[in-house]
């Protein structure tokens, strides 16, 4: 590298502190991450022959809405008049309602495995390698998707569950990331990056929508995989596992990171997890329990709300995936927000930290919860149930400030395995959420059918807000620096060393 390129890549540098571009990268990071799962929510209504698929479901819509003139062609293939009045031959399968919805839940299968691992190995080698690592190899993935899928059905089956295998370990590795280099006051609002995967997928859902009427279905997983492995380099090269290993962070920021961290977060990874005081903890199934239940029902939402809307409301392909887009949208928004409100609230001492995310954790899911009331009543019009669910999203990213960073309150050691144990029983609620609307609509896909799946999702909402308020809290847990075991053959766990010295 020249002096020049040097000089150059110096100025950028000095634009953006450390944390800075760990939190444009994270944030970008889970806009990918819910980019690389639901691109097939929206592409499987194109990618399904849609007379096979109403004669199966006895349904009186297709799901290929954004069809003007089109003709069966040779070997399922369907000879497509786009928008663009360009004919596009793609392919399309005889999937009836089960199947599709068979195809979205076995994600789930891959991501139930390595969410406990995942959280547990990113406490032990870092957040750094596990996130990166999980989102190159989906990106991967996401480029043979259409692949896999013109191969055979099973193929599509086992790249999904492949794909969910990956993602599954992403979500609790990122907490160990801000463990060691976020400020506790600070962390709600690292915290409202997760959030950023809704607005990840609200930009998904119309560019979509437009690349499967123009390009056909299989465009989107090329779009989703090239971008995702980009961000995959720009992770690795500007990112570190600790503020201790950093090769340009100042002195300045270091310190601050440091001293602002204290001892809540060791200097040296914990050996073991104390299972025992950990488990029998009821702050920690406070997290999980509530978890599990908020994410079913935002599951429910994410992966049917495109069916909901080409099946029962008629909307087509193109306006699915524009009306699909606006509550992820609103929960974005909801979600900083909030993290900044709790934060500021904190900082100020208003409220206690287990006040705020009590406060905060009831609003984002009893909200939710009677807005699914009133969607049961209003839900045939398409105006009133947009509206609906955009402020049900709108509300529910407010978790961001209540109980999803709780771990990092409690036990920040452990917050990976927290999170991880968390996300591994709301991965079968979303496998459950999938395979429940499916049996209830299979035969009868009619608004009928889908009150009760909106009754249901109301009671979840609000049985979580019930269980954070008894059980929650935002203290630290004693058993968060455990004593460490003698060992033989010790080998050093830490990368650097921090600046501050702890008596």
């Amino acid at each position: 590298m020249s002096n020049t390129e040097r000089r150059g890549l110096q100025r950028v540098r000095n634009l953006l502190s450390c944390r800075q571009v760990l939190n444009l990268l994270t944030m970008l990071g889970f806009m990918l991450n819910y980019a690389l799962r639901v691109n097939l929510t929206i592409a499987i209504v194109d990618m399904v022959m849609p007379n096979i698929t109403a004669n199966m479901a006895m349904g009186n819509e297709s799901l290929a809405g954004n069809v003007t003139t089109s003709s069966l062609a040779p070997s399922g293939g369907i000879l497509t008049n786009g928008t663009d009045g360009v004919d596009v031959y793609e392919e399309r399968f005889p999937w009836d309602t089960y199947q599709t919805n068979f195809v979205l839940g076995c994600f789930f299968w891959g991501y139930v495995l390595t969410e406990l691992p995942g959280g547990r190995l990113a406490e032990l080698i870092g957040g750094r390698r596990v996130f990166g690592h999980s989102m190159l190899w989906a990106s991967l993935l996401t480029l043979v998707t259409p692949l896999a899928a013109h191969m055979s059905y099973v193929m599509l089956i086992v790249v999904r569950v492949a794909l969910g295998f990956m993602l599954g370990a992403s979500w609790p590795a990122i907490h160990p990331v801000a463990a060691v280099w976020i400020p506790p006051m600070d962390r709600s609002k690292f915290m409202s990056n997760m959030m950023a995967s809704s607005l990840g997928a609200a930009i998904t859902m119309p560019v979509c929508g437009y690349l499967i009427s123009v390009c056909g279905w299989a465009s989107v997983f090329y779009l989703t995989g090239a971008i995702g492995l980009l961000w995959s380099l720009c992770w690795f090269t500007f990112v570190y596992e600790t503020p201790a290993t950093h090769p340009r962070i100042s002195a300045e920021e270091r310190r601050e990171i440091e001293e602002a961290i204290g001892t809540s977060t060791s200097k040296k990874r914990p050996s073991y997890v104390p299972w025992g005081q950990l488990l029998c903890s009821p702050a920690v199934w406070a997290i999980i329990i509530t978890h599990g239940l908020s994410v079913f029902g935002f599951f429910t939402v994410i992966n049917q709300l495109p069916t909901f809307m080409s099946k029962i409301l008629h909307f087509d392909i193109k306006k699915n995936g524009l009306f699909s887009s606006l509550p992820y949208l609103g929960k974005y928004v909801m979600a900083v927000a909030s993290s900044y409100l709790a934060d500021h609230l904190r900082q100020k001492g208003t409220l206690s930290t287990t006040a705020t995310r009590k406060l905060f954790t009831t609003f984002a899911l009893v909200t939710p919860g009677l807005l699914m009331v009133a969607q049961v009543f209003l839900g045939m019009d398409a105006t009133w149930s947009v509206a609906i669910f955009t402020l049900a999203l709108f509300a529910h990213g407010a978790v961001t400030a209540g109980y999803l960073g709780n771990g990092l309150d409690i036990a920040p050691n452990f917050s990976g395995t927290i999170f991880g144990m968390a996300n591994s029983l709301s991965s079968f609620g979303g496998f459950l959420s999938t395979w429940m609307v499916g049996a209830l609509t299979f035969k009868n896909p009619s608004f009928h059918q889908w009150q009760i799946v909106f009754w249901i999702l109301a009671g979840t909402y609000i049985s979580a807000a019930v269980v954070f308020v008894i059980l929650g809290t935002g203290e630290l847990q004693s058993w968060n620096n455990p004593p460490e075991r003698k060992k033989h053959g010790d080998v050093a766990q830490e990368e650097g060393m921090p600046l501050k010295n702890e008596k």
